[in-house]
């Protein structure tokens, strides 16, 4: 079974309002669900969401971009705050034994090393981690995707980073 134009505009009209797969399929005739569903998604017709309110779906999608937008702004600011503040605490260097709830877990170098040790400072609370380590370990949602170089420090950080 081809899909030929005919058939592909037939299946965009009926998507478009609101058919059900096997009744595409069911018009079209010689095609399966699974056929429509496919070709559906390799076109990228939007997928069918059905709410059980009686609301409209303009006022649905605006909703649910709202929410959206406020998460977004919710993370970005959080990290945001963490880079623009500088002011880290020195390191207090822990071993496993000695950590506690409120201590950076961050291990520093490697354990079969001597000198291997835990950063010790305070954790932020619901983290392992401290300032600093949070922003190693948590990256911004979307941000993942970007390959950085682990040389390109920012400057503050490298400071910091010596000074402790």
């Amino acid at each position: 079974m081809s899909w030929t134009e005919e058939k592909v505009n037939k299946l965009k009209e009926l998507w478009g309002k609101g058919n059900t797969a096997s009744q595409i399929a069911e018009i079209i005739g010689g095609i399966t669900r699974n056929a429509v569903i496919g070709k559906a998604h390799r076109l990228n017709l939007s997928a069918k969401i059905k709410t059980r309110t009686a609301s409209s779906n303009e006022t649905y999608n605006a909703s649910i971009e709202h929410k959206n937008n406020q998460i977004k702004r919710g993370r970005r600011s959080k990290f945001k705050s963490l880079i623009i503040e500088k002011d880290f605490e020195p390191e207090n260097p822990k071993q496993l034994e000695e950590l506690d709830e409120n201590s950076c877990k961050w291990p520093i170098g490697h354990p079969n090393e001597k000198n291997f040790y835990f950063c010790g400072r305070v954790s932020l609370k619901d983290f392992s981690y401290c300032k600093l380590h949070l922003l190693y370990a948590y990256q911004p949602k979307g941000k993942k995707e970007d390959v950085v170089d682990k040389e390109e420090i920012p400057e503050f950080i490298g400071k910091k980073i010596k000074s402790a």
